[in-house]
């Protein structure tokens, strides 16, 4: 079985602290589709999420940060 994987880069405008960042990814994994999220230490305002793109979209990533009050964008596409 080959799955077709997409990633996004999402830039989160506000300084979160560890705590904020872990009840975000949270969320995010809890979209049916997602595989993956990635927020380094290093580079706090960057997420990298990775999902099944016919059961989640970026939209909906974006959608579902923005749900929680944070100021976001889509990177690179």
């Amino acid at each position: 079985m080959d799955i077709q994987l997409a990633d996004v880069t999402v830039h989160i405008n506000e300084s979160l602290d560890a705590r904020r960042r872990a009840s975000i990814e949270t969320r995010l994994r809890a979209i049916d589709g997602v595989v993956s999220v990635h927020n380094p230490g290093e580079r706090p305002h960057l997420s990298i999420v990775q999902y099944v793109p016919f059961k989640a979209s970026s939209h909906q990533i974006l959608s579902t940060l923005k749900a929680e009050g944070v100021h976001a964008e889509l990177v690179g596409l």
